[in-house]
């Protein structure tokens, strides 16, 4: 399975644990058309190496420069560059912008145990906020900043002072179904975001060459749901309308904090899918988070359409909640 996670908080830990010495730059804040998002990071070694980007770029080396000075001086820093038009269509803007950089060297200023419970919360698929900023007292934070969480947002709270970087797991989509509508589906969720997983027992359905590069799962789909995990950066889509399959993963999803279920059926369909669910012991609360038929009701037509209605429903879902 393809990790979208970066590996900046972990090579920074690494860097450090090796004795080079290492920093975080964080952008903590832009105007204008800045090249990356706020919450954006780069990891420097003592030893001038880097991973990560605050800019794309364009001011990549100054950054380096005044994070070494930091390394060395155990102090953070505060950085504001503007990143010039000619830069900026370099990396593919429009226009130039403005962009606050937070430079933290490891052990001095952000504490090496903080950084260890952010690694691990990563490692597990925990969404975590770490709190921060020149005064503040840094800490990591589970609860909270629900909307930030959902809206994947860092950014400084009202008193311009305190900075919360939000630190998500990579969105994951499980399919169960190695059907048309799921080889139309999964490259859409890739561009989107989303780490594909395709669970079909069926082997010829759930083959390499119908899903090229996917990560394919020949399991039961109740069996196979349990080994990867159902977390609240999951969305579970149903696709093979046939009870055997679909409802030992609805069952496990309901169970779960997963973001999203959906099922592939007729209204009829779906409404013998809820009846059984009822007689299983769910309640009218379980079984309201299932959306289905599944997808927004565009009017599609066809596998590819389809796609694009489903997509667009765990879009909406994911930010806007329901």
């Amino acid at each position: 399975m393809t990790d979208r996670f970066d590996t900046i908080p972990e090579t920074a830990l690494a860097w450090y644990e090796a004795g080079k010495g290492a920093a975080l730059a964080t952008v903590v804040q832009t105007w204008g058309s800045a090249p990356r998002r706020v919450g954006s990071q780069l990891a420097i070694s003592g030893a001038g190496e880097i991973e990560g980007s605050v800019s794309g770029g364009c001011v990549e080396g100054a950054v380096v420069a005044e994070a070494l000075d930091a390394i060395e001086d155990g102090t953070p820093v505060m950085l504001e560059y503007g990143v010039s038009d000619g830069d900026a269509f370099a990396v593919g803007l429009a226009c130039g912008g403005t962009i606050r950089v937070l430079v933290e060297p490891v052990g001095t200023v952000m504490p090496v145990e903080l950084l260890k419970d952010l690694v691990l919360a990563r490692e597990a698929r925990v969404p975590v906020a770490y709190v921060t900023g020149m005064t503040a007292e840094r800490r990591l934070e589970r609860d909270g900043h629900a909307e930030r969480f959902r809206m994947d947002r860092s950014g400084f709270e009202e008193d311009a002072e305190t900075f919360v970087a939000i630190h998500n797991p990579p969105l994951r989509m499980m399919v169960v179904g190695a059907v048309h509508i799921a080889q139309a589906l999964v490259p859409m969720a890739r561009i989107a975001g989303y780490d594909p997983i395709v669970i079909d027992p069926r082997e010829s359905f759930a083959s390499e060459a119908r899903f090229p590069g996917v990560s394919l799962l020949r399991d039961w789909p109740d069996e196979a749901v349990a080994a990867c995990g159902l977390d609240s950066r999951t969305a579970l889509v149903l696709l093979t309308h046939d009870p055997k399959l679909d409802d030992p993963a609805l069952e496990a999803a309901l169970a779960s904090d997963v973001f999203y279920i959906g099922a592939l059926g007729s209204t009829r369909t779906h409404d013998k899918r809820l009846a059984r669910l009822e007689e299983k012991g769910f309640d009218a609360d379980q079984i309201a988070r299932i959306h289905g038929p599944v997808g927004l009701d565009i009017g599609a037509a066809g596998p590819s359409e389809i796609a694009v209605a489903i997509l667009a429903e765990v879009t909406q879902v994911l930010r806007q909640g329901g």
